[in-house]
């Protein structure tokens, strides 16, 4: 992909603004910082709702990698991990599950398939690979596996090494 082009795509746009809100609301204190920093996440909350997509500030680490245009949801008390790679449909939820509330923690490098949700107080660990449509509601601590299903399961020992670019 050419520099030029990188620059025209919609999901660099995206991640550039994210970026930049995180920086104004974590780092920038000062007066012109305050002002700049509603500024710009003016403007990254119309590009999510232009594109369909809730996701928060200082939820995802670095490297997040979001493939196509299409409703993602994702709680702002949820932790991704760096270099995740996301798909359309993805749902990372809050909810209340086995006698308390909470949202999912993702490891790094972890692939989330088409249409995939998770939800609840749940821990999924690295190089996971999350298959289309898997409902995750128990946690997966070990990561290096491949899980799928509604309720998902562990199915292979493959990690998503090949998904993920870095």
């Amino acid at each position: 992909m050419r520099l030029l082009d990188r620059f025209k795509d919609k999901r660099f746009k995206f991640y550039k603004y994210l970026r930049r809100a995180e920086y104004y609301t974590n780092c920038r204190q000062d007066f012109a910082g305050k002002i700049y920093g509603k500024l710009v996440r003016y403007q990254y909350f119309r590009l999510c709702e232009r594109y369909c997509w809730t996701i928060p500030i200082n939820v995802f680490g670095k490297g997040i990698q979001i493939v196509h245009s299409g409703a993602i949801v994702v709680s702002g008390d949820a932790r991704v991990g760096d270099y995740a790679r996301i798909h359309v449909g993805v749902n990372i939820g809050r909810a209340y599950a086995k006698g308390k509330a909470g949202a999912p923690i993702i490891g790094d490098r972890c692939y989330l398939g088409p249409g995939a949700k998770l939800f609840g107080p749940i821990i999924i660990g690295n190089d996971v690979a999350i298959g289309a449509n898997a409902v995750v509601n128990e946690s997966f601590p070990e990561g290096k596996c491949t899980i799928a299903g509604v309720p998902a399961k562990k199915i292979s020992n493959n990690t998503s090494e090949r998904y993920i670019v870095c």
